[in-house]
């Protein structure tokens, strides 16, 4: 994942307010969320008691799983694999979450679903990015009701007009639709790609969404981090860094918490609460204190805090207006130093699960039942910090810390998910396996690029207990639902190092290609330019009657493909002689369905130990071809996709000879008696059939 993604604003369907009311009026009304129509009671017999449990661990490596079971660290999934199997998972082209998710959510490829990477671009505003699973439609043009200097838009007030809503861009059917129908219960809890939730039309589904749902700032993930360090402020598109200035008065530090726009105020200034901090003069101790402004009165929030030691989720309130709700968000302090600078870093600002500013889980009182019985928890889709430790604001063992709250917090709602499931379909998923690998995986003795060879040795170790505790998950599961249900547990791809970094732009621009002196997004001559990169693995041609600003003739674009596709498999590493690019795939050749004429034309599968650069992720070049990666993260898997298989395991023998992410959808469907649907080109890992055979080139 790129720490610089297009920002994806928040939607709310209902003032906050509203929203609260309506959760809390559905909870005192229905204990149980999921069961709300009044066919919910024929779910169980439809279901005919069976269970399905899906544990989606993202990232998690075939390699190491062999390794780690034949070394008796992982005794469940060993049974697992005993009982029914394990196997490599082939994972979707190329192999990056949000695409590799969608194949298992619709059994079918990017063809179908239309995801092909993190970020995708506007052909009709020339090569313009956006992320890539949701967007934002604009409210009506409607002119905002003006009290004094105040913009109240009309949709706030007027329920007839229209606002904005958040488009979920994932296309095809998920399979939970072909359940919802037949009436058999589906749970699942932190699902990627499916930000905002998609409907349950027959009542029968449940979903908290995870990667994909943005912060408060409507952003992947915009940290702040308070230091008496900088002269000056910055604030980035994924991080800001703000100063803590001294408060000749108190003998404290101030700063502000700052918030996103307020849409209610003439010209939108930034929303933000005072913040004043209180280091202890002799010990590592500091008491962090702001006031949270409300209607009935002001509430100040103090919290003292050990260096080293994160805080519990504490409530940030931002007042937009002196007679209106405001805006609740939380957050995580962590204290990291009081001597000689104090810096305290805080995680990005999380919507309330009793109230969130936008709608998050299906039915939409689902997020507020969970944090009824739990309480707070991450609601931002990439919960770990991985951006302020790319950026060194976080340490190797303060992201760590940080990273281990998030899977404890799964692990607490694991419990509540275990309690509650009764049949039907339990799809939970961990993000750990993933995001600890990104900056602590090394499995090789070559030199890391951000850490010496004892350390990168100890915090291989991080994901290997990662490991371990998706084992002791599953455990957990076979203890709570007993051993009349189908056990799976799965990944989307696995891992491997990130040693190098390609520049895709820059060997794009100096083979003649592209023509500009900064970037594809700042200066680039399209009438000069033929192709250009964008994403992590794409690569476009500026196609005439396609592209906005098109010069290659559509009788060109074989010729081109082909003559790029030669010189980036044989593009060698100046340093070591390896060839840099494994694999070049034609989107043409390897995608099929209705959404393939929106796909990158070359989908670049890297070899092992290489990546797009960070640069060309956004379409800017680097001073290098291939380059050192000298970033914490320092593993990935978005390359050839043969490369990085996920796993799956069960306890039902997989007869599959080669199971795939677009087999999954058709297993759980074929548990139920439910026949896929013509879309999908995958068939039951438990059923090998020739049609399953014979659509593997299709995928």
């Amino acid at each position: 994942m790129t720490s610089r993604t297009p920002r994806v604003a928040p939607f709310r369907r209902f003032p906050a307010f509203v929203l609260s009311a309506g959760v809390s009026i559905a909870l005192a009304l229905s204990p149980a969320g999921c069961d709300r129509s009044a066919e919910a009671g024929r779910a169980v017999a439809r279901a005919g008691g069976k269970r399905v449990c899906v544990i989606g661990c993202d990232g998690m490596d075939p390699k190491l799983v062999r390794r780690m079971i034949d070394e008796g660290r992982l005794p469940n999934l060993a049974r697992l694999e005993k009982e029914g199997g394990f196997k490599p998972l082939e994972t979707s082209i190329p192999p990056q979450s949000p695409v590799a998710w969608s194949n298992f959510i619709t059994g079918a490829g990017p063809g179908v679903h239309g995801i092909f990477d993190f970020i995708h671009r506007d052909p009709t505003r020339q090569a313009s990015p956006y992320f890539s699973t949701n967007r934002i439609i604009s409210a009506e043009e409607k002119p905002p009701i003006k009290v004094g200097d105040y913009e109240i838009p009309q949709e706030m007030v007027l329920p007839w007009v229209k606002g904005a809503e958040n488009e979920l861009l994932r296309r095809g059917t998920p399979f939970w639709d072909f359940l919802d129908e037949r009436g058999i219960p589906i749970q699942m809890y932190k699902l990627p790609a499916n930000y905002p939730p998609s409907e349950s039309k027959h009542d029968h589904m449940c979903c908290l969404a995870g990667m994909g749902v943005p912060d408060a700032f409507g952003s992947q993930g915009i940290y702040q981090q308070f230091s008496t360090r900088p002269r000056r402020e910055v604030k980035a598109s994924d991080g800001y860094k703000l100063r803590l200035a001294p408060d000749k008065e108190s003998g404290a530090y101030a700063a502000k918490i700052w918030g996103p726009p307020n849409e209610l105020v003439k010209k939108h200034p930034d929303l933000f609460v005072e913040m004043k901090v209180y280091p202890d003069p002799q010990k590592p101790v500091a008491k962090i204190v702001y006031v949270n402004k409300g209607l009935t009165g002001d509430e100040t929030v103090e919290l003292v805090l050990n260096v080293g030691q994160v805080s519990d989720w504490s409530e940030i309130h931002f007042l937009k207006t002196p007679v209106g709700p405001g805006m609740r968000v939380m957050a995580r302090f962590l204290l990291q130093r009081v001597r000689p600078d104090v810096e305290i870093y805080m995680t990005p600002l999380n919507f309330v699960p009793d109230a969130p500013e936008a709608v998050i889980s299906e039915p939409p009182e689902f997020a507020a039942e969970i944090a009824e019985a739990i309480g707070p928890y991450h609601t931002q889709g990439f919960a770990e910090a991985f951006n302020a430790r790319k950026h060194q604001l976080l340490s190797d063992e303060e992201y760590r810390i940080q990273s281990d709250n998030v899977l404890r917090e799964s692990e607490k709602m694991m419990e509540y998910a275990l309690d509650r499931f009764q049949e039907g379909v339990l799809f939970f998923y961990y993000s750990s396996t993933d995001l600890q690998a990104h900056i602590f995986w090394w499995d090789s003795d070559d030199k890391h690029p951000a850490r010496p060879p004892e350390d990168a040795k100890k915090y291989m170790g991080v994901v290997e207990e990662a490991y371990i505790r998706m084992d002791k998950a599953l455990a957990r599961c076979r203890e709570k639902l007993g051993e009349d249900t189908t056990y799976i547990v799965m990944s989307d791809h696995g891992f491997c190092n990130f040693r190098r970094c390609v520049g895709l732009c820059t060997w794009l621009r100096n083979e003649g290609y592209l023509v500009a002196d900064r970037g594809v997004l700042v200066d680039a001559d399209w009438s000069k330019s033929k192709a250009y990169g964008l994403g992590l693995n794409g690569l476009y041609v500026n196609l005439k009657g396609r592209e906005k600003l098109g010069i290659v003739d559509p009788s060109e674009r074989d010729a081109l493909l082909k003559e790029i596709s030669e010189k980036l498999l044989a593009l060698k590493d100046p340093e070591t002689g390896r060839n840099v690019v494994r694999r070049v795939y034609r989107a043409d050749e390897c995608y099929k369905g209705p959404e393939a004429k929106n796909a990158p034309d070359l989908i670049i599968g890297y070899e092992r130990d290489y990546r797009a650069s960070w640069n060309t992720c956004l379409g800017e070049f680097d001073k290098e071809v291939v380059f050192d990666n000298d970033n914490p993260w320092s593993a990935d898997h978005c390359i050839a996709h043969d490369v990085v298989p996920g796993i799956v395991l069960s306890n039902r023998k997989i007869n599959s000879s080669a199971p795939a992410l677009v087999d999954m959808a058709p297993t759980l469907l074929a548990e139920f008696g439910i026949e896929k649907p013509d879309y999908m080109t995958g068939g039951s890992i438990f059923a090998e059939s020739k049609d399953q055979v014979a659509a593997r080139s299709g995928r």
